[in-house]
């Protein structure tokens, strides 16, 4: 049965205890991920904290970390989601989407509105795609993929 957490403390102390083991034992998020048999980037968000893992990743990932039977059980709980605490970002990486969204935000509301009509995109329904590509004019470019699904409003 699934069940919700109310306070994200415990989830918290796991993701510091998880990034401490996965720093320790030299592994990548690529190679937690394919233990756990998902993408990389929801493996990722859930040892951070956001998602819930099915029963056989928690299993997968657990043993691979040295994780106990509890710990196994909280990364299949359903978390209180949100990393970024109140207030404009201060991590430098986070703030530059903070800032992305400050400057285009109001655009990709706009076009995604003309294009769909009104509703949402769907952070639920989502897959998240990162890629290092080479740049024509030198150095590298990060190419972020953001796919989720368009939810219509429906009045009633």
């Amino acid at each position: 049965m699934p069940h919700a957490q109310f306070d994200p403390t415990a989830r918290q102390a796991l993701a510091v205890a998880a990034v401490e083991v996965k720093t320790r034992k030299d592994l990548t998020w690529q190679q937690i991920a394919d233990t756990a048999g998902l993408s990389v980037a929801f493996t990722t968000a859930a040892l951070l904290g956001q998602h819930a893992l099915p029963e056989p990743a928690a299993r997968a990932v657990g043993e691979l970390l040295g994780l106990d039977a509890d710990a196994v059980a909280l990364l299949q709980t359903i978390p209180t989601r949100g990393s970024i605490p109140g207030g404009i970002p201060t991590d430098p990486t986070i703030y530059r989407f903070y800032e992305m969204l400050q400057v285009y935000g109001t655009t990709l509301k706009a076009l995604v509105h003309e294009q769909f009509g009104d509703g949402i995109i769907s952070a639920i329904n989502f897959k998240l795609d990162v890629q290092k590509v080479a740049d024509p004019e030198g150095g590298e470019r990060a190419v972020i993929t953001l796919d989720g699904k368009y939810l219509p409003t429906n009045p009633f």
